[in-house]
């Protein structure tokens, strides 16, 4: 399914749950402000959710550079602002975070610390050292950048947190859409081939 931007993915999977009756699952979340693919799985395909989840993903991100925000993207409040990069360090910028990279988790991240999830702790305000993941990053071009904004076109391993490189580049996700997972294309999501209207539910 190509998601829009504003519902959770845990409502996308509820819609698709009501309108089938099936058991419904996902094989990976997106955040609320991004936009893109999203892997379902429907009925006794739910078992094969490992099959997917560590598939490699494609994104294409606009990074906004002149400030960082509390959760990586424009929902959260701003925390710092900065002076914006020249192209040739952000081009430096770039570089180091090509290839195997320690990135760390988004404070607003459904990661487990001590038992909860990160993003509660930090809706209360609780301070907490983030740790750091392995990621891969195999492709990461810039198809545009002006106005103290970057646009990026970035090839990722699973688990990769987008919202960390704009953080690591200084900045914040102002928009994030993802095109592909391993070899699925969003491009290919049409949710209407498969999924029923509501009023096809009323005669069943």
């Amino acid at each position: 399914m190509d998601k829009p931007a504003g519902p959770s993915s845990f409502a996308i999977v509820a819609d698709l749950r009501r309108r089938t009756r099936a058991r419904t699952g996902h094989a990976g979340t997106l955040d609320p402000f991004a936009t893109g693919l999203l892997l379902l799985l429907s009925g006794r395909a739910t078992k094969l959710a490992s099959c997917f989840v560590g598939l490699d993903k494609r994104y294409v991100t606009d990074i906004d550079l002149s400030a960082r925000t509390a959760t990586g993207d424009p929902e959260g409040p701003i925390v710092e602002e900065r002076e914006l990069p020249s192209r040739d360090e952000l081009e430096e910028q770039l570089a180091a975070l090509r290839g195997e990279v320690e990135l760390p988790i988004p404070a607003a991240s459904a990661v487990k610390i001590g038992g909860e999830r990160a993003y509660k702790l930090a809706r209360r305000g609780v301070q907490v050292d983030m740790p750091t993941r392995r990621s891969r990053i195999s492709a990461l071009d810039v198809i545009a950048y002006s106005d103290g904004e970057v646009r990026l076109d970035l090839r990722v391993s699973s688990g990769t947190y987008i919202r960390a490189v704009a953080d690591t580049l200084g900045g914040h996700c102002r928009t994030l859409r993802r095109l592909e997972i391993g070899p699925f294309s969003v491009d290919e999501a049409d949710a209407d081939r498969f999924i029923p209207p509501d009023e096809a539910l009323a005669r069943l």
